[in-house]
C-alpha cells in the first residue's frame, strides 16, 4: 500500500515536472501559431501587406472583424513571450532536460527535438514573432472611418501553414517589401483607377508574385474543398439520420406498438378519415353503376356487401399505414433536426468558411446574373403566383407529419411570411448590393420594370 501512493506520488511529481519544463516551449509555440494566424489575414485579404483598415476594401464589420482577431493575437504574442522569458530565466533549457522530457517514465511520447535542431528552430520562431510584432508597432486605427464595401471574403488560415516553418531571410526581405504601404492605400491627387493599375503593376513585377499567386491559390482551392464538404454534409447527415431512424429504430417500435393495439385508432385525424369515407363511398357507387349499365352481372345485396366490406378492410390497412408512417416522421424528423443542429454547433469554422465561399460566389457573378437570381428568387418566394406554391407546400409538410391542415393558419402564413421575406430581400438589396454593386441594382430595376 505504501508502495503504491509512493509511486503514484512519484508519478504526479514527474508529469508536474515535464509540464514545468515544457512551459517555455508551451508559450513560444502559442506565440507562434498566433503569428501565422496574423500572417494568414495579410496573405489571404490584404495582398501581403499588414492588417490596415483604411485601405477601403471591406465593410465596416469587417473592419471590426479584423481588428478584434488582430488585437487579440498581438496580445496573445505579448503575454505568451513574458511568459517564455520568465520561465525560460527560471528553468534551464539544456540538453538534460530535453532528454528527460523525451525518455521520462510513462511519456510515450517524443515532443522535443534534438540538442542540435532546437536553438535554432526556436530562433526562427523568436525571428518571425518579432517581424510581426515591429509591423504593428506604434500604429493607429480608426475602424469607424467610411468605407466602401467590396466583395467579402472568408477568413481561413490553412492548417499546413502552421506545421510548416517560413525561411528567415524570405521572410525579412517579403516583410520588408510588405512593410510599404500599397500605393492604392495613400492619400494622391491621381485617381484611384491609376494608382491601382500601378500598384497591380508593380506587384505582378514582384519576383515572389508568383509564388504569392500559388500560396493564394491553394488557400482559395482548400477553403472551396472545406465549402463543398461542409455543404454536403448538411444536406446527407439529416437525410441518413431521418432514414435510418425511421427504418431502423422509430419504424420497428411503432409498428409493434400499433400491432399490438389493434383497436387503436385507424385514422390519426379527421382529414384522413373523410378521405376513407370518400373512397369507399365512391367505390360502392361505381359497383352499383356498374351493375345498372349492365357491365357487370347483376348480384345480391349481400354479395355487394361483402364486396364492400373486403374495399373497407383494405382501405383500413392503406390508412393505418399512412398513420404510421406520420408517426414515423414526425420522430424521424426530431432526430434529423437534432443532427442538423449538432453539425451546425460543432463546426464553426466551416460555417466561416462556407460563408466566404457563399460570397465570393454571389457577388463574383456579373451584374446581369445577380439580377436574374434576385428576380427569380423573389418571384419565386414573394411574387404574384407564390401563395400557390407556399399552399401546396404547408399541405404537404401538414400530410407528411399527420397533421390535419389549418387552412386559416395556412392563409394567415401566406399573408405574413411572404411580406416578410419581401422586406428582407429590399433592405438587402439597399443595404448591400447598392454598395458593392450599383450596377447590378440598376439592372435588376430595369429588368423588373
Amino acid at each position: 500500500m505504501r508502495n503504491s501512493f509512493a509511486a503514484s506520488v512519484r508519478s504526479y511529481f514527474r508529469s508536474s515536472n515535464r509540464w514545468l519544463l515544457r512551459t517555455p516551449e508551451r508559450a513560444l509555440d502559442q506565440a507562434y501559431d498566433a503569428a501565422v494566424i496574423i500572417k494568414g489575414l495579410e496573405e489571404a485579404h490584404f495582398g501581403g501587406n499588414r492588417v490596415a483598415f483604411d485601405s477601403g476594401n471591406y465593410s465596416r464589420s469587417a473592419q471590426s472583424y479584423f481588428e478584434s482577431e488582430l488585437k487579440k493575437n498581438l496580445d496573445i504574442i505579448k503575454i505568451r513571450l513574458a511568459e517564455f522569458k520568465a520561465s525560460s530565466s527560471i528553468l534551464r533549457l539544456s540538453s538534460q532536460a530535453t532528454t528527460e522530457v523525451q525518455l521520462g517514465e510513462n511519456s510515450g511520447d517524443l515532443l522535443s527535438l534534438n540538442v542540435i535542431d532546437r536553438p535554432n528552430l526556436i530562433l526562427k520562431k523568436l525571428r518571425f514573432i518579432d517581424e510581426i510584432l515591429a509591423r504593428y508597432e506604434n500604429r493607429t486605427t480608426n475602424p469607424l472611418s467610411p468605407v466602401v464595401v467590396s466583395q467579402p471574403r472568408a477568413i481561413a488560415v490553412n492548417s499546413s501553414e502552421r506545421s510548416s516553418l517560413p525561411d528567415s531571410n524570405s521572410v525579412q526581405n517579403r516583410n520588408t517589401n510588405q512593410d510599404k504601404k500599397s500605393l492604392v492605400d495613400k492619400t494622391s491627387v491621381l485617381p484611384r483607377s491609376i494608382l491601382a493599375t500601378v500598384d497591380r503593376i508593380r506587384r505582378d513585377l514582384d519576383p515572389e508574385a508568383e509564388q504569392q499567386v500559388v500560396q493564394t491559390f491553394r488557400q482559395s482551392k482548400f477553403k472551396t474543398g472545406i465549402a463543398i464538404r461542409f455543404l454536403l454534409l448538411l444536406i446527407i447527415v439529416p437525410l441518413l439520420t431521418q432514414q435510418v431512424s425511421k427504418n431502423f429504430v422509430i419504424g420497428p417500435i411503432v409498428d409493434r406498438y400499433r400491432a399490438e393495439h389493434e383497436a387503436a385508432d385507424v385514422f390519426i385525424n379527421y382529414e384522413l378519415e373523410e378521405e376513407a369515407l370518400d373512397e369507399l363511398q365512391r367505390f360502392e357507387q361505381r359497383l352499383r353503376f356498374e351493375i345498372l349499365i349492365g357491365k357487370v352481372q347483376p348480384k345480391e345485396e349481400s354479395e355487394i356487401l361483402e364486396k364492400v366490406k373486403e374495399k373497407a378492410a383494405e382501405i383500413e390497412i392503406d390508412y393505418r399505414s399512412i398513420g404510421s408512417d406520420a408517426i414515423k416522421n414526425i420522430f424521424s424528423d426530431v432526430l434529423a433536426l437534432a443532427a442538423f443542429a449538432i453539425v451546425i454547433v460543432s463546426s464553426r469554422r466551416e460555417i466561416a468558411v462556407l460563408k466566404g465561399f457563399m460570397d465570393e460566389v454571389v457577388y463574383g457573378l456579373s451584374d446581369s446574373a445577380k439580377a436574374f437570381i434576385i428576380i427569380l428568387f423573389t418571384d419565386i418566394f414573394v411574387g404574384f403566383h407564390s401563395p400557390h406554391g407556399w399552399e401546396v407546400l404547408l399541405e404537404g409538410v401538414s400530410k407528411h407529419l399527420g397533421l390535419p391542415p389549418s387552412h386559416d393558419f395556412i392563409f394567415l402564413f401566406i399573408a405574413t411570411f411572404p411580406v416578410i421575406l419581401d422586406t428582407i430581400f429590399k433592405y438587402w438589396i439597399f443595404r448591400y448590393l447598392n454598395r458593392v454593386s450599383p450596377s447590378a441594382v440598376a439592372t435588376y430595376k430595369n429588368m423588373n420594370e
